[in-house]
């Protein structure tokens, strides 16, 4: 039986070398890519055990990716690969599609278990991510049953519906303009909204901004 085929899809060229030379001692390197799109052309045929992806690529992001994989390839375990330690993304992530959620800043040889795990059929979930979700449950373990807004979602919505750009949020909430994206589409997704002026009507319902 040969080693388990790993397939890396990162837009950082160093980062996926990086990569390349941790694993490969252990997995076999089926192909590397640098978006999601081309994630997406390629998989099928590489028919990799496992799949590392950044959530943040350019084309088709990580989270649509990912997604689409589950779909394309039911038994192949995709891993999470992101600077994003904001829980709500995470907690979606490991809903949808993802075996495994690891931070960038974490050491190579939790990437390595945490592929190790996967091909067990287990999940793994990178300390400080796990530690954040767990605190999330015990505050709200009835989160995943009723929809309501998140406390990074109503940050979100309060500043969007006073009329801050998708950049100043990021800015001021210090993340990136994607996690505000990510974070409006589930918000409009999970409330039926269509439009930003759904999304202010919203915010004013919620009582998250006040009436003029």
């Amino acid at each position: 039986m040969g080693r388990p085929g790993v397939l890396l899809a990162d837009d950082h060229t160093l980062v996926l070398e990086a990569f390349k030379r941790l694993l490969e001692p252990e997995f076999e390197i089926v192909g590397t890519v640098s978006d999601g799109l081309s994630l997406l052309a390629s998989a099928p045929g590489a028919k990799p055990d496992v799949i590392v992806l950044d959530i943040g690529m350019p084309e088709m992001n990580g989270m649509d990716a990912g997604v689409e994989l589950r779909r394309l390839l039911p038994r192949t375990k995709l891993i999470a690969l992101t600077m994003n330690e904001d829980p709500d993304v995470a907690r979606e992530a490991l809903r949808l599609w993802a075996s495994g959620y690891l931070l960038k800043k974490s050491a190579g040889s939790e990437l390595i278990k945490a592929i190790r795990e996967a091909l067990r059929g287990r999940t793994y979930v990178t300390p400080k991510v796990a530690q954040q979700l767990e605190d999330g449950f015990v505050r709200d373990p009835k989160q995943d049953r009723k929809k309501e807004l998140t406390t990074r979602q109503r940050e979100v919505l309060q500043l969007l519906a006073e009329g801050r750009t998708m950049r100043e949020t990021a800015d001021e909430l210090h993340v990136t303009p994607r996690t505000i994206a990510f974070h409006k589409y589930r918000i409009m997704e999970d409330f039926g909204l269509k439009t930003n002026s759904d999304l202010v009507k919203f915010a004013l319902k919620q009582r998250v901004i006040a009436p003029l």
